[in-house]
């Protein structure tokens, strides 16, 4: 499954330059980024929703 996302120009340049030197990709570094907020924002709303 493929998506798209728009990000501001300076967002793009942040993830470009932590990609770099990361030696990974974009899509990894957004997809892994992605991945930890969604996983934050579970627990804090199992927090608040015990």
């Amino acid at each position: 499954m493929q998506f798209t996302i728009s990000l501001e120009p300076a967002a793009a340049a942040l993830y470009r330059r932590v990609a770099e030197a990361a030696g990974l990709t974009i899509e990894t570094v957004l997809a892994d980024a992605l991945f930890k907020l969604a996983g934050e924002l579970s627990l804090e709303a199992l927090q608040k929703h015990p």
